[in-house]
């Protein structure tokens, strides 16, 4: 395939949906490969979701053809998808920017283009929302098309069922079209999947329509399909023949996750989401020298497992990413993969805790949101020992407010019977699991930030850290930095060259949010000054629990300021985001001396 962006002659004419209404279907399918080649050369140098995104160019390109976005209303699920689209309409001379900081974002955003129906970073949400955007449309007497478009994944989350329920009990006009490429971010798992495959196998003749009793045909739908999503005549076709039907439709299209790209083809997993590459070889350019925390996280449940065989790994679609496929190849029998289904995940963790086993249940922070009332209702409530590995806290990059873990601490740390810890490296994060894993009074929650330190050893005994206990790093009596999590070495960082400055503050890695080690906050108190730091929303956060025990404990002669997250935080690279967000050595220092 030519990859020289010199010969994109077709992509260049298109500067809204409007400009494809005149190509005929060889132009068509002559823009898709110039659009796959845009993908391939963008996404190789600036990292992203590479494979889902080839997967659906054809797609794309029919639906802007059928279709009058912005008036008729496109709603894309999880908005990782939408590259092409993106391209299509308006953005594709900032198309280089993608992911990168003040740049185009990596998902639907309201704010970016009148054709961004509805932002979203989490998967199951489009079906719902596509439903009230048609009743809104309905109570108002417009007229418009709306379309909620959804991968096969999405049918391993309950929201979509939800949305799709709740449609079949109307006669209202929407269109739900149904991404099937046997794919989340891992293949996909149950019986909705293999129900999917057999469908797939049916071979169509002529109207590209079956009234069967399918499952949606009995959810009220009417059912178009299986089309093969490559094929742009074929998919103009069923557009155009559902835009003449009233009521539900539901038009379900065969595609291939990582189409046109080799190496995405052959490892659509891989390519779900890339850091930059080499075109040639589909080799990454990063440097993957040091052990991430989620591998470290890998190794050590392994580890542990193999003398405990209560211990059960539990992943909701995100086997690599959170390193349990390692566990998933040692104990096949122990490990279970939900799909997108995190309120599942967790009861289900919590009809094994009652049967004697430890399920750890990994998942994304920003993700396990979803689970909050399962986490506090089945889980904490009955006091259940279930361990919540949360990956992805703090601060994640480029893929922006949806996905930064900057709210775990808050939302966890309100929860009775819940043990709540953030290691500070890697090796930390190995002695805090087996801590977990021995602790029987309830749920443990341990949260840590995505990629790696530089330069840890990690033990090779393990140790059992006291419930509640802090760790003293540095003494100095000019005052106290409290820390927590990755944030610990940059208050050593800090607290350093304050030294050099003549002001001698401790350091205390705090490890423990809940239950708050007392001696500690004693301690620092007798200072006089207190900063506290995390990578975490200030609101209801660690710095917030330092305030409530100085004020359980009747301390009011100390002062204190905090240094957290205040507001979503945008997309870019997670040093600069830091930066700004003020969790840094520089920061840290002006805000200890500002403390008079």
């Amino acid at each position: 395939m030519n990859l020289k962006l010199k010969n994109i002659r077709l992509l260049k004419r298109i500067n809204s949906p409007r400009d494809l209404k005149n190509l005929s279907s060889l132009e068509l399918d002559k823009l898709a490969a110039e659009i796959r080649t845009v993908l391939m050369k963008t996404i190789a140098k600036n990292g992203g979701h590479l494979a889902s995104n080839l997967g659906v160019v054809e797609l794309s390109l029919a639906l802007h053809y059928c279709y009058n976005s912005p008036k008729d209303q496109f709603v894309w699920d999880v908005g990782h998808q939408a590259y092409t689209h993106k391209l299509l309409t308006g953005r594709k001379d900032r198309f280089s920017t993608i992911r990168l900081m003040d740049g185009l974002s990596g998902y639907l955003r309201r704010t970016e283009s009148e054709h961004d129906v509805f932002g979203a970073g989490h998967v199951g949400t489009a079906v719902s929302a596509a439903l009230g955007i048609a009743h809104a449309r309905d109570i108002k007497k417009d007229k418009y098309e709306v379309v909620a478009i959804f991968g096969d994944g999405s049918l391993t989350n309950g929201l979509t069922y939800e949305g799709l329920n709740n449609i079949g009990n109307t006669d209202i006009d929407i269109t739900v079209v149904l991404n099937d490429n046997k794919w989340s971010i891992s293949k996909n798992v149950g019986g909705i999947a293999k129900y999917l495959e057999r469908l797939s196998t049916i071979k169509l003749n002529g109207d590209p329509t079956t009234d069967f009793e399918s499952i949606f045909h009995a959810l009220g739908f009417r059912y178009f399909g299986p089309i093969d999503g490559h094929n742009m005549e074929e998919l103009i076709a069923v557009f155009n023949l559902a835009k003449q039907h009233k009521g539900p439709k539901l038009i379900h299209i065969l595609t291939k996750k990582g189409m046109g790209y080799l190496y995405s083809e052959e490892n659509p997993s891989g390519f779900h989401f890339t850091s930059p590459f080499v075109l040639e070889s589909g080799k990454t350019t990063k440097d993957v020298k040091n052990l991430t925390y989620s591998k470290v996280f890998g190794k050590n449940l392994v580890k542990i497992a193999k003398k405990d065989n209560r211990v059960i790994a539990i992943t909701a679609a995100m086997p690599s990413g959170t390193g349990v496929d390692i566990f998933a190849k040692e104990f096949p029998n122990r490990f279970f993969d939900t799909g997108i289904a995190e309120e599942h995940a967790v009861v289900f963790a919590a009809g094994l805790a009652i049967k004697g086993f430890k399920p750890v249940v990994a998942i994304y922070s920003s993700f396990l949101q979803r689970a909050y009332d399962q986490i506090l209702h089945d889980v904490a409530l009955q006091k259940l020992p279930v361990i919540f590995a949360i990956d992805r806290a703090g601060i994640v990059g480029s893929d922006g407010p949806t996905h930064h873990g900057a709210f775990d601490l808050s939302y966890l740390r309100n929860i009775p019977n819940l043990t709540l810890m953030a290691p500070r490296d890697e090796n930390e994060l190995g002695h805090m699991l087996f801590t977990a894993v021995s602790h029987n009074d309830g749920p443990v929650a341990i949260r840590y930030p995505r990629g790696s330190s530089l330069g840890v050893k990690v033990d090779r005994k393990y140790k059992k850290i006291k419930i509640g206990k802090a760790e003293k790093l540095h003494a100095g009596e000019d005052g106290a930095i409290l820390a927590i999590g990755c944030m610990v070495n940059e208050a050593l960082a800090a607290a350093k060259e304050l030294k050099e400055q003549g002001i001698n503050v401790s350091v205390y890695d705090a490890r423990f949010v809940k239950p708050m080690d007392r001696k500690m906050i004693e301690e620092a108190a007798s200072t006089g000054k207190i900063l506290t730091v995390e990578e975490n929303v200030l609101e209801g956060g660690f710095g917030s629990a330092v305030l409530e025990e100085l004020e359980r404990q009747k301390i009011s002669n100390v002062k204190v300021s905090r240094i957290g997250l205040r507001d979503f935080v945008e997309h870019g690279d997670p040093n600069i985001l830091r930066e700004k967000c003020g969790l840094s050595q520089e920061n840290i220092i002006k805000e200890f001396l500002s403390l008079k």
